[in-house]
């Protein structure tokens, strides 16, 4: 018995003309849906979750110390902790969120001060600061243009410290750690560091070894458990400007640095205040999110977009070969 009587052959053919007098725009549509489907779900979104909330959002767990002053003295009062977070409905998406900050996050227009800082071990970073002064300098600038433009080429394009900050300053010290890959011209840093001194404070941005166009110089480079190059900066500003309260904020890896030198230090820091924001207090959930468990877009994607920025900013033949032990 052939695999294919007439009968069949005859109930195929049926089938095929039957197909054929679907239009063509109807495939095209259904080719549209699926692919929006596949989307949604590749790239995260949990826009139709929150349609079915009522787009009302979800209300923030607080982890916390019942006992602590902390908590009735700071956390209590800020009503933004006891709201209810609901993400932007077109960017209801993690993958959206990042990319849409990368390409459009408008971060403002201002210069850093720049200070090398050499470190014991021989490497070296670089402290980007803004003061609390400059930045009217930056909002003002379409006015002062002509003479900022004349200041920069006098400073060779650069602005640096040059003592902008005496020593009996008792102005606050914000010191910026930034996340994974990230420098002083991240669009998200750029807006935090703006926002602070904005209102007066002075703020440092401590780059992270081998970012911020400073190469790499020694044998040694920064991950989530090196506080060792936290420490140094934090001392130093100390030691430096004895008189200004020191303050820190560290985001991401950032923040997982400085938490991690907080609980090294303890009450021996100078630090009068900390801040860490979307710290990855268990560094095994994002990266298992990303390496494993996380959708092919994830994993492939920013896994490649995260080893490319190490790359450009391990670019150089020493850096290279400093990684290598050689």
């Amino acid at each position: 018995m052939s695999l294919f009587d007439e009968s069949s052959l005859h109930a195929y053919k049926l089938l095929f003309n039957a197909l054929s007098q679907i239009p063509t725009s109807h495939y095209l549509f259904s080719l549209l849906i699926l692919s929006l489907a596949f989307l949604y779900n590749i790239l995260e979104f949990h826009f139709f979750q929150d349609l079915f909330s009522g787009f009302r959002g979800s209300s923030i767990a607080l982890t916390f110390n019942s006992s602590s002053s902390l908590y009735y003295d700071v956390v209590s009062k800020c009503k933004i902790l006891h709201g209810r977070y609901l993400a932007t409905p077109w960017l209801s998406s993690p993958h959206i969120q990042t990319t849409f900050l990368h390409f459009f996050g408008r971060p403002p227009s201002f210069n850093y001060r720049r200070q090398l800082f050499h470190l014991p071990d021989g490497g070296m970073i670089a402290l980007d600061w803004l003061i609390g002064s400059d930045v009217w300098s930056a909002i003002l600038r379409p006015v002062l243009s002509c003479l900022y433009f004349v200041h920069l080429i006098a400073s060779g394009g650069s602005l640096y410290m040059n003592n902008a900050i005496s020593k009996d300053d008792s102005i606050p010290i914000v010191v910026v750690i930034p996340g994974l890959t990230s420098d002083s011209d991240s669009a998200y840093i750029k807006h935090l560091v703006f926002c602070t001194a904005k209102r007066g404070w002075n703020v440092v941005v401590t780059n992270h070894r081998g970012l911020g166009g400073v190469s790499v110089t020694s044998d040694r480079f920064y991950n989530a458990g090196w506080t060792e190059d936290t420490r140094e900066v934090v001392s130093y500003l100390h030691h430096e400007y004895p008189k200004a309260p020191l303050f820190a904020v560290g985001t991401s890896i950032g923040a997982n640095i400085l938490v991690k030198y907080l609980g090294e230090d303890g009450e021996k820091t100078p630090l009068a205040g900390a801040v860490a924001i979307c710290s990855p207090w268990d560094l095994l959930v994002p990266s298992s999110k990303i390496c494993v468990h996380g959708t092919e877009f994830g994993k492939d994607i920013w896994s490649r977009s995260n080893i490319f920025q190490m790359q450009c900013s391990l670019g150089k033949p020493e850096a290279k070969l400093l990684m290598l032990g050689v």
